[in-house]
């Protein structure tokens, strides 16, 4: 059974996805506990006696009767104790060095997203790295948690502020006031905030008060960290926290009052306002304990660093509450120094109980481990002390050997801490196994079809009697009968031993069948089947006369391919991209010399034009000669401002660039005149594909994408006192009805010619429209210093297309390589890296008031993958263009073909990272750089995939 290759490419792209998907499943760490069962009071351990007796229950006291915990969303620590703390924070930073202050560097772990962060703030538990996913819409959490706690214990607990606490945390506050703006706006999410704090201070009906403030979080996303607006929304958090803070001194001097005021972040911000990475700015949050019970005797000179999730079982001892089952975190000893001796190795006990019990469960031979007894050794310590107690021993050696014992247990805690961390980096190794087979099995089926797939017929054969052959029934019972044995011999469960039958069957069967098709493939294929067709493949490609630009193309995507071995090359992939790029235009360059200026060893003469005289005139040749030549040049200029426009990367994205010198509040009006430029070469460079209505929609697109900046302050006129009375909603709307109607007429052109197949040109414009409708999209997402980068990318199209690529004579696989190239290159162009920081999450704010999932999730990935989806489509609109006269096979034979190779690199790069991750899956560096790395391969190859089924649908 023969079928199209692009059809074909298109299969085996789905059944990569399903692979890097299982993969995904089995690479990611499961949870460390899940369990619906909650710590009880009644379930806390005695304290310890010597001879095996325990004495009577003891719960100390609570420290605190109030706790406000006032969280600031991307909360830089530097923000707070360095420079601009002192400067903007002026109250704080007199609070820190006040005795009743306990100031900390928290540390978060990646992903430094705000749901996982406040999963990790009240569970103590580190959230899995697939939480990401799910920031913006969480599910409520069902394991054992701080609020749930209180709140079962009678604490009444208000909040004000991210809505994603109310998501997270359902009927679990007395009163609440959830904010959900866009991230446009920053004043209104912290106003109403704030304007609850007057009536609520004065009352003394609640235990707890949680405020979540949003502002300096959509600063940093709209504007960067070093912004203006940073600064003041810094000094109106400063006079919050005055506020408070005066508020309880005023009712604890009129009676006995104890409180804890908090002071923290969820996460911090990297140098480009975003978060989501691991960079220094991005983990390191402030924690401020301000309490009239502390009395720190030195003088604060450095923050101590402690991890995030230790704060959740500090609160819940303070407050009288058990720890959370799910709990890695070690109590902060400083909260508790001014409690009894007594007190301070009851909460030390309590917390190493829990995490004892958690090892419990996770590791079947804890008992076993040497290191994990330095907890049962510290609590005979204490039960010798406590001996020592209860006969009223008052000498100085009781007070010396309670401290040595709260040192064995402080070590205990760390250890045990310690040792439920790595648990969290566990993989599913079957699962990955099973993954890894359905994305390099049809990698393979892609290569060894290739010689069918790109020639003339452009089909590729399936053999279909594989599905009915001994091998597949045999195949098919031996991976069934490894899964029997695994899943039932195996002591870890495993996702793929927990999914229906009929799904692994489903996958047992498609493994089965690929590799009796794959056997097919190599026998017909390569050198040992050859003879029985003469295809082979090694053949095909040694009878290729290959020039200077293949031997390019091929090694350097190999290197790439190469390159994702090395965690710094994965971090700085764009360094790599850059470099081809530039090497590229310079081998364009030679051919375009070759091509004008000489013919083999000597010059062209003059005589040798005389047939292309008669068909043009001599000063347009000319003239066309010259522009050719200057192509190259002008494109190497043109990657190079758009190198200094984004600094992205790890090592150097710090660095300041061209965007952050635009974006400065003395440059909008150069940034308006640039976008203004920007905006109308857009429009000229895409409306002559498109017809009457089109260019229209297109015209008026444009024009209300301006208005639409300029109304959220991005452009001039800068309207700073009306920053938030227009926020764009009605523009942005607006554009996305045209948009629509664009993809409309191009989708109707479309159906026509499939309709009248003579009329090819309809199918031509239908292409060039939804092209268009496309430029436009992202012409509304793209920040506005990004639309130079846009505007580059259809001069550099225009340009390869009239004098480089026509001229030339480049073939369908030479072209199509060429545009993967600088679509992965444009990627990186417009700010993007590997690492999630970088994605820019503001999107799902542009034309809507509110959160909805789905349209977020679509304008992010396209906003997010725009390059790579421009230069996709602009090569199927290429090459299916009639007048590409110069391709040595039709316009669909030739689509077929760029579709085909296109489908192959994609899944190259995917595999070639799988691979590389299952072997580096336990590297120090998984976290910041392999985890990104991967979502970004699955994400782009789903997009592709999307893409591709759509165009063979229309086609």
């Amino acid at each position: 059974m023969e079928v199209r290759s692009s059809v074909f490419a298109s299969w085996i792209l789905i059944f990569q996805v399903l692979g890097a998907v299982l993969f995904l499943r089995g690479f990611f760490p499961e949870h460390v506990n899940s369990s619906p069962f909650k710590s009880n009071l009644t379930d806390l351990p005695a304290e310890p006696l010597p001879g095996g007796c325990l004495n009577s229950s003891y719960i100390p006291q609570p420290l605190f009767k109030k706790v406000i915990i006032m969280l600031i969303d991307a909360m830089r620590a530097d923000f707070v104790f360095g420079a601009s703390g002192q400067l903007n924070m002026p109250y704080t930073t007199h609070l820190m060095l006040s005795p009743s202050t306990l100031s900390f560097v928290a540390k978060a772990r990646t992903p430094t997203v705000t749901a996982p962060r406040l999963k990790a703030l009240t569970t103590g538990n580190i959230p899995v790295y697939i939480d990401v996913l799910m920031n913006l819409n969480s599910p409520a959490v069902l394991d054992d948690n701080l609020i749930w706690q209180a709140n079962t214990a009678g604490k009444k607990i208000i909040f004000y502020g991210d809505c994603t606490w109310l998501h997270l945390f359902p009927d679990q506050f007395m009163e609440y006031d959830g904010i959900d703006g866009p991230v446009s706006d920053f004043r209104e999410v912290d106003n109403n905030v704030t304007r609850h704090l007057d009536s609520t201070l004065k009352r003394d009906d609640w235990d707890i008060l949680i405020l979540h403030y949003l502002g300096i979080d959509h600063i940093g996303h709209s504007f960067g960290p070093h912004s203006y607006f940073l600064q003041t929304k810094l000094s109106e958090m400063d006079d919050v926290l005055k506020k408070i803070h005066s508020a309880l001194n005023s009712k604890e001097a009129g009676k006995s009052f104890p409180y804890l005021l908090v002071l923290c972040g969820d996460h911090g911000m990297s140098n480009t306002g975003s978060h989501g990475g691991s960079s220094e700015g991005e983990i390191n949050t402030p924690l401020l304990l301000i309490s009239p019970v502390f009395k720190r005797k030195a003088p604060m000179k450095k923050p101590d660093e402690i991890d995030q999730v230790d704060l959740s079982p500090t609160l819940a001892l303070s407050l009288g509450l058990p720890i959370s089952q799910s709990s890695v975190g070690c109590v902060i000893p400083g909260v508790f120094e001014g409690a009894s001796l007594r007190d301070q190795l009851r909460y030390l006990q309590l917390n190493g109980h829990q995490l004892s019990c958690l090892l419990k469960e996770k590791f079947p031979d804890y008992r076993k481990d040497t290191k994990l007894e330095e907890y049962h050794l510290a609590e005979k310590a204490h039960g010798r002390w406590m001996k020592l107690y209860l006969e009223r021993n008052t000498s100085e050696a009781l007070a010396y050997i309670g401290k040595k014992v709260m040192k064995q247990y402080l070590e205990a805690l760390s250890t045990m801490s310690s040792a439920l961390r790595i648990q969290l980096n566990k993989d599913d190794l079957y699962s990955m196994i099973f993954g890894l087979v359905l994305v390099l099995q049809p990698l393979l089926a892609l290569i060894l079809a290739m010689p069918e797939a790109l020639s003339g017929s452009v089909a590729v054969d399936l053999v279909t009697s594989a599905l009915f052959s001994l091998p597949f029934y045999l195949l098919c019972l031996l991976l069934a009968s490894t899964h029997v044995l695994v899943c039932t011999s195996a002591d870890v469960s495993c996702y793929f031993c927990s999914v229906s039958w009929s799904f692994v069957f489903g996958i047992i069967a498609f493994i089965s069948a690929s590799t009796c098709f794959l056997l097919s493939l190599m026998t017909r294929k390569l050198p040992l089947g050859a003879k029985l067709n003469g295809t082979s493949l090694l053949k095909q490609i040694s009878s290729r006369k290959w020039s200077k630009l293949d031997i390019l193309l091929l090694a350097g995507t190999a290197s790439h391919i190469l390159s994702l071995g090395s965690v710094s090359f994965i971090e700085e992939e764009h360094q790599i991209w850059y470099f081809l790029l530039t090497t590229l235009y310079f081998i364009v360059f030679q051919d375009v010399c070759a091509k004008y200026f000489r013919k083999e060893n000597g010059p062209i003469e003059e005589d040798e034009y005389e047939l292309l005289y008669k068909e043009h005139p001599k000063e347009e040749i000319y003239a066309e000669k010259w522009l050719a030549l200057a192509t190259p040049v002008f494109l190497l200029v043109c990657c190079r401002l758009l190198r200094s426009l984004n600094q992205t990367g790890v090592q150097w994205a710090h660095l300041p660039d061209l965007a952050t010198w635009l974006n400065s509040a003395e440059h909008k009006v150069v940034l308006s005149l640039l976008s203004t430029f920007c905006l109308v070469l857009i429009y000229f460079l895409v409306q002559r594909w498109c017809s009457l209505v089109s260019k229209v929609a297109l015209a008026l697109g444009l024009l209300s994408i301006y208005c639409y900046r300029a109304a959220v302050g991005s452009l001039f006129p800068w309207q700073h006192c009306c920053l938030n009375k227009s926020k764009g909603i009605l523009e942005a709307r607006f554009v996305y009805v045209l948009v629509f109607s664009i993809l409309f007429m191009g989708t109707k052109n479309m159906i026509q010619s499939q309709i009248n197949i003579a009329n090819a040109k309809s199918k031509n414009r239908g292409l060039w429209e939804i092209y268009s409708g496309l430029v436009l999209l992202f012409s509304l997402l793209f920040r506005a210093h990004n639309l130079l980068v846009l505007c580059c990318c259809l001069l550099i199209q225009t340009l390869m297309a009239q004098f480089i690529w026509k001229k030339l004579h480049y073939d369908a696989v030479q072209i199509t390589i060429i545009h993967y190239w600088l679509g992965q290159a444009f990627y990186y162009f417009q700010g993007n890296s590997n690492s999630i920081s970088t994605i820019d999450i503001s999107i799902w704010s542009i034309g809507f008031d509110t959160y909805a999932e789905v349209p977020a999730i679509i304008l992010t990935a396209l906003n997010t993958y725009a390059g790579p989806l421009l230069w996709a489509c602009h090569l199927v609109c290429f090459l299916s263009s009639k007048k590409n006269s110069f391709l040595l096979h039709s316009s669909s034979v030739a689509v077929g073909h760029g579709c085909y190779f296109w489908a192959l690199l994609r899944s190259m790069t995917a595999a070639a990272y799988i691979v590389v991750a299952t072997g580096m899956r336990h590297h120090p560096w998984t976290w910041s750089v392999f985890y990104p790395k991967l979502l970004y391969e699955a994400m782009h190859l789903l997009i592709i995939t999307g893409a591709s089924l759509i165009f063979n649908a229309v086609e």
